[in-house]
């Protein structure tokens, strides 16, 4: 599931800083952690996923970067925007009006429609070995053409109700599949708090700052072919590869304080779910989430937990039925911004535990231990000028429990040294963004550890800098 996006400039409204209550949308790590974003902070205060596209620029009356810094990060205009379930507008409406002068209908003059579309080229420091030949390398520097095209619904339907809705073409894959999907209900109960129901695909893909994993900023774009390493944490993508649904409702209090609770359930792209499946979820897995944002003049800065415990059934030829594999997540997060007239930075982080009580997958013989853990810990600060030029750095890091048989070693280019998961590197990126709508972004991956090792990891001789990336994607909104 690709999780990208689109961006936008500002006007007569101050996106920093929306009206209030108007616009209401309506351990060693921890230490690590909270240290290595006060010392970002710090630098940066002196100086001060597709989750829009350009079909809500023609909703609102509004330009790209009233809600967005660069695509896909929100500004707190933007934030709010999506709080209020996408439904602010400045255009004509066809209405429909009931005897008791309640709104029937609400609909957009203009179709909520919009086009996405990349192409990229990645090349790797050391070709990947050929898939079927000994001893022989596929080609290195793969142009995708495209790498994904996406078509949207991402406006209004009725009246407190809006989506976000994408397919999308894979060209890794050659197949269309519905992608990232955030259907929800909100009402202003009065000027100082906002409720809402969010009907989508993917924890965290509803959640307003990019602070999260669906929408992590620098971390959202990446090549599609490259080699990435093994290990995730369930809320960091494993959920959403395994495909679910679910329900969260969500409150917005004094432009501040936000909160959220729901639950997911499987929902594959299956005729019928049975041990053919992988990680099905065994009832409902509950997800969480609060957090607290301050604004003044120019800047803002929120802080949060959010989690999830899912119960799964492994299946991939096991039965689902009997013990079940239990995944404990708990997280932290943070994001910092600045948006001043010419210079625009943000500061995101985010922690991410994961305790696993492997019964299922122990009992069947498939690990090494009955429990294991998973740590993520990622950081990365970016700088935009004139909302034309930009740049992003990040560190990376996931550590964990060694476990021979979760974590096999012998597979060229995805296998593990000694069982370990651990991984980590930096990733910088540089943008242009000629026009609000279109993107040119170069990147580079560097790897310091892949898949448990720094040197002959996968015990066919690759090295962790063997995968060091290029990637140059060209990427438009419509």
């Amino acid at each position: 599931m690709m999780r990208n996006r689109a961006r936008c400039p500002s006007g007569e409204c101050s996106p920093a800083s929306p009206p209030r209550g108007r616009l209401l949308a309506g351990n060693g790590y921890a230490t690590t952690f909270l240290g290595a974003l006060f010392v970002a902070l710090a630098a940066l205060l002196p100086a001060r996923s597709a989750d829009a596209v350009p079909s809500y620029a023609r909703q609102t009356g509004l330009a790209c970067e009233a809600c967005h810094t660069a695509f896909p990060e929100l500004t707190p205009y933007g934030r709010r925007f999506k709080l209020n379930g996408y439904t602010i507008d400045n255009l004509p409406q066809v209405s429909g009006i009931s005897p008791t002068k309640q709104e029937t209908l609400l609909l957009n003059q203009l179709p909520p429609l919009s086009f996405m579309f990349q192409t990229s080229y990645t090349g790797t420091k050391t070709a990947l070995p050929d898939s079927v030949l000994p001893k022989s390398f596929a080609k290195n520097g793969q142009v995708l053409f495209p790498q994904q095209a996406s078509l949207f619904y991402a406006g209004r339907i009725a009246p407190n109700l809006g989506a976000f809705v994408q397919m999308t073409y894979d060209g890794t894959d050659g197949e269309f599949g519905w992608d990232n999907t955030d259907i929800r209900f909100a009402k202003a109960i009065n000027e100082n708090l906002l409720l809402g129901l969010s009907l989508n695909n993917n924890p965290t893909v509803q959640d307003p700052w990019n602070s999260t994993p669906a929408w992590q900023v620098p971390f959202d774009q990446r090549s599609s072919v490259a080699p990435t390493p093994g290990a995730a944490t369930m809320i960091d993508g494993g959920l959403v590869g395994a495909g679910v649904a679910g329900l969260t409702a969500y409150a917005y209090l004094y432009d501040s304080v936000y909160a959220e609770l729901g639950g997911y359930r499987s929902a594959p792209a299956a005729a019928q779910i049975d041990s053919t499946s992988t990680n099905v979820v065994n009832g409902v897995a509950p997800y969480w989430r609060i957090a607290y944002e301050h604004q003044w003049g120019r800047h803002s800065w929120e802080i949060g937990a959010y989690g999830v415990v899912a119960k799964l059934y492994p299946g991939g030829g096991i039965a689902l039925s009997g013990p079940a594999n239990k995944y404990s997540d708990w997280a932290l997060d943070s994001q910092y911004q600045y948006i001043g007239d010419d210079h625009i930075m943000s500061v995101t982080a985010t922690y991410i535990d994961e305790k696993q009580s492997l019964d299922a997958t122990y009992g069947a013989g498939a690990s090494t231990n009955a429990s294991d853990r998973l740590k993520t810990f990622r950081i990365g600060a970016s700088y935009l000028y004139q909302r034309r030029y930009g740049a992003a750095l990040g560190y990376f890091e996931t550590t964990g429990s060694s476990d021979a048989l979760l974590y096999p070693a012998g597979v060229p280019v995805v296998g593990f040294a000694d069982g370990s998961p651990n991984s980590s590197g930096w990733t910088g990126e540089l943008d242009w963004l000629p026009y609000e709508n279109t993107k040119l972004a170069l990147q580079y991956t560097k790897y310091s550890k892949f898949n448990g090792g720094s040197s002959n990891y996968d015990g066919s001789g690759r090295n962790a800098s063997d995968n060091d990336t290029t990637y140059l994607l060209f990427w438009f909104n419509y």
